[in-house]
């Protein structure tokens, strides 16, 4: 049994900052991470934490403006993101898995110019 949770979705200004949280239940898999989608458009890859090692990769879109991260004691995984943009608004997904073999239920976030 795994459980993905997302929250922390909201409405935005373009360059504001917004921390999206994925509350992890179950079996602890080797990675998480985030997608998106936006209308219209396929769902695409965001960020992605390794959750022994750490490590990190990200989306080139996003790079130097997101910041994924895991806590330990909260069972948490977290993007923060700043700099928003209206093109990074989307329904955001936390996954888990090797790949992906679980996800949550997404969390909207909508960026205005």
């Amino acid at each position: 049994q795994v459980q993905l949770v997302e929250s922390g979705g909201g409405l935005v200004q373009a360059g504001d900052s917004l921390r999206l949280t994925c509350a992890i239940s179950g079996r602890t898999q080797s990675r998480y991470g985030w997608h998106r989608q936006a209308p219209g458009k396929e769902r695409e890859f965001v960020a992605a934490i390794n959750w022994i090692s750490e490590r990190t990769n990200y989306a080139e879109p996003v790079k130097g403006r997101f910041t994924i991260s895991r806590d330990g004691d909260k069972n948490t995984v977290s993007l923060q993101m700043s700099s928003l943009k209206p093109e990074d608004t989307a329904v955001y997904y936390c996954a888990a898995g090797p790949p992906w073999d679980y996800w949550g239920q997404g969390t909207q976030v909508t960026v205005s110019s």
